[in-house]
């Protein structure tokens, strides 16, 4: 084996769909040619929305596919547990640290501060920009519950970065994206500080995913750097859409994979109906 550590990063909240399984064979290809590691993590943040009916399913329609990985919750390894619900005390860690460095503050703003001073999301499907009411807030609180925690992210920076699949990208930091959640205040550790934790953690050499999460490198990259610890490298997939140009999401239920093996299609089928597309 190489030095290659690759993952696959499903969230169990529904069916995985067509464009879900295109990323998954990239990744699962790019560990199989670098003769390197894959690991499945289970990302089942989200508490209202994650059924293990779902976790279940996805491992199963990704081995149907012909997907396999060295490491994950149903075969173990080195850096268990490979459930993002079972790792809190590593989130909080990383929340300690940040806060003790001044990275992060406490924002009170309810949704309706936040839609009324940040108006409309600043790109389709991303977080809003915060508007920085909260911003010049310190505190030493023990526990991040019962407030949004927001990285202060440092206004006019360059975040650049060589991406694998789609070449030399660029954000500006304060005019791109603004300071963003990293806990939540139903206590629930927000993507983008889990995603890196974990990442971290478990050794991961390069992050495969779709290219709706190419902003979240660039936040991702400074949370790295917060936190001490050297990126990994990045390949970003062209999203999979309908007929209408619409990217594929879990409500697309007859692009599931599930639904295309109760069909009768063959894992051969399903990756040539991709190629297509």
């Amino acid at each position: 084996m190489s030095g290659y550590r690759g993952r696959l990063a499903p969230s169990p909240t529904g069916l995985m769909h067509l464009g879900h399984a295109r990323t998954f064979w990239t990744a699962y290809q790019r560990a199989c040619n670098a003769v390197g590691t894959l690991v499945f993590r289970n990302e089942d943040l989200d508490p209202q929305r994650s059924k293990p009916e779902f976790a279940e399913a996805m491992m199963e329609d990704l081995r149907w596919l012909g997907i396999t990985w060295q490491e994950g919750p149903d075969v173990g390894g080195e850096f268990a547990p490979y459930v993002q619900s079972m790792r809190r005390s590593w989130y909080l860690d990383a929340w300690r640290e940040l806060r003790d460095g001044g990275f992060i503050y406490p924002c009170t703003c309810s949704r309706k501060d936040l839609a009324e001073a940040a108006g409309a999301p600043h790109e389709q499907n991303d977080e809003p920009m915060y508007p920085g009411k909260c911003r010049r807030k310190r505190s030493d609180s023990d526990a991040p519950a019962g407030v949004n925690w927001r990285f202060r992210v440092p206004d006019g920076r360059v975040i650049r970065f060589e991406d694998g699949g789609r070449g030399p990208q660029e954000y500006i930091a304060g005019r791109d994206f603004g300071d963003f959640v990293i806990w939540r205040r139903d206590d629930v550790p927000a993507y983008q500080l889990a995603v890196v934790v974990d990442d971290a953690a478990m050794g991961i050499t390069e992050v495969v995913r779709g290219a709706d999460l190419l902003k979240s490198t660039a936040r991702q990259i400074l949370l790295f750097e917060a936190l001490g610890i050297k990126s990994p490298s990045w390949y970003h997939c062209d999203l999979v859409t309908d007929g209408d140009g619409i990217r594929l999401a879990k409500r697309h239920d007859a692009l599931s994979l599930r639904k295309m093996r109760e069909s009768g299609m063959t894992p051969e089928e399903v990756r040539k109906r991709w190629e297509k597309i």
